[in-house]
C-alpha cells in the first residue's frame, strides 16, 4: 500500500497505541479476547498486538480509527479500565494517539 499527496486523506487515520507489562501473557490475551470495553461497538476498525522481543511479557496493541473523536473517547474508557479491573492483569500501562501519516509496502 502506498500513500502519495493525492491519498493524503486516506493515510490519516487516528491509532491509539497501547503499551504494558503483564504478569502472564496468555491470562492477559484471555482478558482482552472478552473486550470488556466492546472495541468494535467503541468505533475500532482493524488493532494488531505486538510482544517485545527481550520482554514476552511486554505488550503493544495499536487501533486504528476513523476519527480523532472515536480515537479519544476510547483512549479514556482504556484509562478507566485500568485504574478498575484492568489491573489485574496488566501492569503500567499508558496510551497515546498518533495519526498514520504513510505506510508503504515494499
Amino acid at each position: 500500500m502506498r500513500y502519495g499527496a493525492d491519498t493524503a486523506n486516506l493515510c490519516r487515520m487516528p491509532i491509539v497505541r497501547i503499551e504494558h507489562a503483564v504478569p502472564n501473557f496468555e491470562k492477559w490475551k484471555q482478558a482482552f479476547d472478552k473486550d470488556p470495553v466492546d472495541r468494535k461497538g467503541s468505533g475500532v476498525r482493524r488493532y494488531q498486538i505486538f510482544r517485545a522481543h527481550d520482554d514476552p511479557n511486554y505488550v503493544m496493541i495499536d487501533l486504528e480509527f476513523d476519527s480523532q473523536s472515536k480515537a479519544e473517547e476510547f483512549q479514556r474508557t482504556m484509562e478507566r479500565l485500568w485504574i478498575g479491573a484492568g489491573k489485574a492483569v496488566m501492569q503500567n500501562p499508558k496510551s497515546r494517539i498518533a495519526d498514520r501519516v504513510e505506510a508503504i509496502d515494499l
